[in-house]
């Protein structure tokens, strides 16, 4: 089979992971007899250098001619001073927005073998981190109305929510929870938000299309203190934009490190944009020690999700697992006394190793 990615390197570390992933998915790709068509486009902060705008109309049209897209990371302290409508993050919000991806899917597992790494008490990691935060990704405050009154001495973001907003992504989450433990916790803050309000009632009308799965309500102060106290007893968690953003960023802590978790953001179809949920890092562009594995475990999840390619999948995340059993480690999860591979070396051995 032959698959068209758009491929958007972004800033700082993005072109380093985004190509140790691509080097993963041609190996793939020669082992299991698929083409993998990379063709690659501007966006974030490298993009307003070059074109003066975050999300030229080129990269919107390769991304909508493509059967996914694959995203290093953008931005970065030197874009920002400047305005919001400008910033190198715009373009992440214009391409979720154009493709239609409402659901952004952040798996956070923490291995065994990283377990003395876990910031938890050794108990508590001993329980074991295995969940998903699906976040909705193009509606809350990050889309709604938005600015400044009173000379600019007032500012205000909108959170809203529709009923069909969190219909849709209300199933996503009971669709995955059905092939996981059948267990959904819906987190919000019901408690004080009118749009919560809504939000809890409109994910308990789709439960009901759902009767083998359970569904519990989590306020999100409640679900930040229980990530920390007791992660297991999460599976799938379904929240809005603003909580999924903050959360997934306080679970990935739970693994050891943010350059272990990938993410997915699909829409009705099967076209999806993956990335991992780190950002660009510019302290340390350019110098061979980012790593890849976020950006390798996303495209495994392409794979997985868009392409319905399981046993390729399947291959990437065994290869992945093998490589940390063995005790590779980039900087940032090797402990002291252990030896850090750089970007390049911890490709390499994962390719050996699938």
């Amino acid at each position: 089979m032959r698959y068209n990615i758009a491929v958007i390197e972004g800033d700082g570390i993005g072109p380093e992971i985004v190509g140790s992933a691509i080097e993963v998915m041609k190996k793939v790709g020669e082992r299991f007899g698929h083409e993998f068509v990379f063709n690659k486009y501007l966006a974030g902060g490298n993009a307003i250098d070059k074109t003066g705008e975050p999300l030229p109309k080129e990269t919107v049209e390769g991304c909508l001619n493509s059967d996914s897209v694959l995203l290093g990371a953008v931005g970065g302290p030197k874009w920002d001073k400047l305005p919001g409508n400008v910033r190198p993050e715009k373009a992440l919000l214009g391409i979720r927005k154009a493709l239609g991806l409402y659901t952004n899917i952040r798996p956070a597992k923490l291995y065994d073998c990283l377990k003395d790494s876990c910031p938890l008490r050794s108990d508590i990691a001993t329980g074991g981190v295995d969940l998903v935060i699906m976040r909705e990704l193009i509606g809350g405050c990050y889309f709604g109305e938005r600015g400044r009154k009173d000379d600019g001495n007032t500012a205000y973001d909108t959170e809203q929510y529709s009923r069909y907003e969190v219909e849709r992504i209300a199933r996503q989450a009971f669709e995955l929870a059905r092939k996981r433990s059948k267990r959904v916790i819906s987190i919000d803050k019901a408690n004080v938000l009118e749009s919560s309000r809504l939000w809890r009632e409109t994910v308990h009308e789709i439960a009901k299309e759902y009767p083998d799965v359970t569904v519990t309500d989590m306020l999100v102060d409640n679900a930040a203190m229980q990530l920390i106290k007791n992660p297991s007893q999460f599976d799938v968690i379904v929240t809005n934009n603003i909580f999924g953003d903050i959360l997934s960023d306080e679970a990935s802590q739970l693994t050891g490190s943010i350059g272990l978790l990938s993410s997915a953001s699909l829409g009705d179809g099967t076209r999806g944009m993956y990335e991992p949920i780190h950002g660009s890092a510019p302290d340390i562009a350019g110098q061979d020690i980012a790593n890849p594995l976020a950006t390798i475990l996303s495209a495994a999840l392409m794979l997985r999700l868009s392409f319905d390619l399981d046993e390729e999948a399947n291959a990437i995340e065994r290869a992945v697992e093998r490589v940390l059993d063995k005790g590779y480690r980039t900087g940032d999860i090797a402990k002291k006394g252990e030896k850090a591979l750089k970007c390049s070396e911890m490709t390499k051995v994962v390719i050996e190793n699938l």
